[in-house]
């Protein structure tokens, strides 16, 4: 099965920009149905985009679109969230994940490999 690491969260301003990684190995990440989530303190853990399996077809969250943009190097075998004019209510923790069993979805539920996910904290 493909195994998953963040990286790049970070502590930034409002309106400041970062770029989290996602890197797999074990198995290819096109194999896969993958996505970003996050989850805020007190709150559920929320799809950001998912990817569907295959393609590089996407769905962004309508609270990151215009900000956001995923992107995937299939032979770094990573994907990318590159996150512009961050703003406070963006602070949470950032998982990356793939499913095993869906060709694309936006639910926690339907993703069965997780991250250890990476923190963003965006100050006003």
């Amino acid at each position: 099965q493909v195994y998953l690491v963040e990286s790049g969260g970070g502590f930034v301003r409002a309106g400041d920009s970062l770029k989290l990684s996602c890197a797999a190995s074990g198995r290819p990440l096109i194999d896969y149905a993958v996505g970003w989530f996050r989850q805020a303190p007190g709150r559920e853990r929320e799809s950001v985009v998912h990817l569907r399996r295959f393609d590089l077809s996407t769905d962004y969250a309508d609270f990151v679109k215009g900000r956001f943009t995923v992107s995937r190097d299939d032979a770094k075998n990573t994907m990318y969230l590159q996150m512009n004019d961050l703003k406070p209510e963006d602070t949470a923790v950032y998982f990356c994940a793939a499913s095993t069993t869906v060709l694309w979805g936006d639910k926690r539920d339907e993703y069965d490999i997780w991250g250890q996910g990476t923190q963003v904290t965006v100050s006003s």
